[in-house]
């Protein structure tokens, strides 16, 4: 609409409109502005129907303007159109007109028209030239918003997986620390339903020994416009037999549309009762026996599931089972452990499971940050180039508009008082001033991101099984960058500081990703201890002697280095200083850490890289995190 205006009160034409090609290759103006004399206001279909009705565009798919080719016409009636022809421009009362292609990336996208009503008009070619520059814009800004368009959804979806990567992944943590299924099971159908935004998600248990014709809700989490269906009795005596065994087998249930598939489904009764339009059902299973089924509603209206939502919730589904096999095997080794020895040794295996499920969950969570940094890196990195590449040429294109202005006014210094008073409102000799300083800082801008997307891909580096030389120094600053939204102030943080202190190392063998893990659950616990200390001191203390952070390496001889993680929290305990490192041992209260972190930390310096990690610290002091690793490895050990 801007553009419209602009352009038609410039060149002083009657109307000036932007029209856009259906996939059809018919169209419409989607925008227009005209300066109507009174004699001629009642121009129709302007601002009424704007759809061109043009069968040869059609035919000929977008005609000469395919090929960039641009139309000028100073009389219709002297350029020998056809009847057919004539009569849309009469419709239109069109007398002279001009039009330009405009195209995003490659494609066609429609036309930049120039249209004089009231009589006929003398393109001249500086005219022409300047709509073609103006045509080119609108499509690199049409382009450059379809990009930022297409980041802020895939950026919606990393969201997304990273938001149900999280509820995996606390529901792993609830397993591990409970056999309360009635709490696991309200708190997942609670994350669930918030997560899939969906009005019912329900847990429903078969009643035992009746052949699964029988069973009610346990568990349940819904909007409060809709019934609840806990505890109400469900029957069904066809289950058993027709459904039961595909269930048993893991096959899961989808329904987009439940009107669509008729009476040809489970517990009808329930899907009337409670106005259910679509639903996704998946089996629970205790051991290799069907034990219920987690329900998702809709009921609203119909939904399309796609294949993400259905995997997070089938992935729901598989954890909510192994809570289910847990608590069986505890509740048979209260029957069977009639010894001691019995009950230390299903004691013993229950840990065992608990801590290998513990580590590959945190394996996939650290393998999940990486593809999730790599994926923001990737999404970035194309429309950031894009952006980068074309500021050059777009900074070439307004010179020569600014120009062309220049010359204008150059050589016609008496132009009319309309244009001198637009040239003094628009402020014109600023504009040369301050658009080549706004094409500078957004050089500066783009060179920054494309910075952040290098560390980002530097910290991404998890996936790499073999040793190879690397420089640390990239690592740890890396996952500052990573980490930097903990590091600026909030509602509940100071800002921490943080001073690094590099020493001149050589690049180290080593597995770059498997280091970049061990950094950011060092300055984790870092952060974690300094957020601590600032809810237990008072603003006066924090202000004489603020959260800080030193990171320090040097050269500990020939062939070792050092790297040293300090801060001044609040430090830590001398008795458990022994236990640190301890599989699922932690200090920070229930949910905040799993105990893992340390632990695969110490595994990754000892067993991977052959190398020491210590910890020195005093209380109310501040805690030391001391690294030392070999500059070469003996032997090339596999991940």
């Amino acid at each position: 609409k801007t553009t419209c205006q602009e352009v038609c009160k410039l060149l002083r034409v009657e109307r000036v409109g932007v029209y856009r090609f259906n996939e059809d290759w018919s169209g419409e103006f989607v925008s227009n502005f005209g300066m109507v004399e009174a004699q001629w206001d009642s121009i129709n279909p302007f601002g009424k129907n704007l759809v061109w009705e043009d069968t040869h565009l059609q035919e000929t798919k977008g005609g000469r303007y395919r090929n960039n080719e641009n139309f000028a016409v100073e009389d219709i009636y002297q350029a020998g159109h056809s009847r057919c022809h004539l009569d849309i421009l009469e419709q239109f009362k069109i007398r002279a007109y001009a039009l330009i292609p405009i195209f995003v990336g490659r494609n066609l996208w429609g036309l930049l028209a120039a249209y004089q009503h009231s009589a006929p008009r003398q393109w001249d070619t500086v005219e022409v030239e300047f709509l073609v520059q103006v045509a080119s814009q609108l499509g690199v800004a049409m382009q450059s918003s379809q990009m930022v368009t297409q980041i802020q959804t895939r950026a919606d979806e990393l969201e997304q997986s990273a938001e149900q990567r999280r509820i995996l992944f606390d529901l792993v943590v609830k397993i591990r620390e409970s056999l309360d299924l009635e709490t696991i099971f309200k708190t997942t159908v609670q994350e669930v339903r918030r997560s899939l935004n969906t009005d019912r998600v329900g847990i429903f248990r078969f009643d035992p020994n009746v052949g699964f014709c029988s069973g009610e809700f346990i568990a349940e989490d819904v909007l409060p416009k809709f019934d609840s269906a806990l505890a109400v009795k469900v029957q069904d005596y066809c289950f058993g037999d027709q459904y039961a065994p595909q269930y048993r087998q893991g096959e899961v249930q989808v329904i987009s549309d439940v009107n669509s598939v008729g009476s040809k489904v489970p517990h009808l009764d329930v899907i009337e009762r409670f106005q259910v339009k679509a639903q996704i059902i998946v089996p629970l299973m205790e051991g290799d026996e069907l034990w219920g089924l987690l329900c998702i509603h809709q009921c609203t209206h119909t939904r399309h599931w796609e294949e993400a939502e259905l995997e997070f919730v089938t992935q729901v589904a598989a954890q909510l089972s192994v809570a289910l096999r847990q608590a069986n095997l505890f509740q048979q080794s209260s029957l069977l452990g009639q010894t001691r020895e019995e009950a230390n040794q299903l004691a013993q295996t229950l840990n065992e499971l608990r801590k290998a499920q513990m580590q590959i969950i945190h394996a996939e969570k650290m393998a999940s940050l990486g593809q999730l940094v790599a994926g923001v890196a990737h999404e970035i990195n194309n429309p950031i180039n894009f952006i980068h590449g074309n500021l050059e040429h777009a900074h070439q294109y307004t010179q020569e508009l600014l120009r062309y202005v220049e010359l204008f006014w150059h050589h016609y210094p008496d132009a009319a008082p309309e244009i001198k008073e637009f040239f003094n409102k628009a402020e014109i000799e600023y504009l040369f001033e301050d658009l080549p300083k706004l094409f500078q800082s957004m050089q500066v801008g783009t060179e920054r991101i494309c910075e952040i997307v290098t560390s980002l891909r530097n910290f991404s580096r998890l996936d790499e099984a073999d040793f190879k030389p690397a420089n640390i120094h990239e690592g740890i600053d890396s996952t500052l960058m990573i980490l930097q939204n903990r590091l600026k102030p909030s509602a509940d943080s100071l800002t921490i500081h943080v001073s690094k202190d590099y020493g001149t190392l050589p690049l180290i063998e080593c597995y770059p990703g498997q280091l970049n893990q061990v950094f950011m659950n060092l300055l984790s616990n870092a952060i974690d201890a300094l957020e601590e200390r600032t809810t237990q001191q008072s603003s006066e203390a924090l202000a004489k002697n603020p959260c800080k952070i030193k990171i320090s390496t040097s050269l500990l001889n020939k062939d070792w280095i050092v790297i040293r993680i300090a801060d001044n929290g609040l430090g830590i305990d001398e008795k458990v200083l022994s236990r640190l490192f301890d599989p699922f041992f932690t200090t920070k209260v229930v949910g905040k850490g799993t105990g893992l972190g340390l632990s695969i930390s110490y595994q990754i310096v000892t067993e991977k890289h052959n190398g020491k990690i210590y910890c020195q610290s005093e209380l109310g002091k501040g805690t030391e995190f001391v690294v030392e690793l070999p500059i070469r490895q003996v032997t090339n050990k596999k991940q």
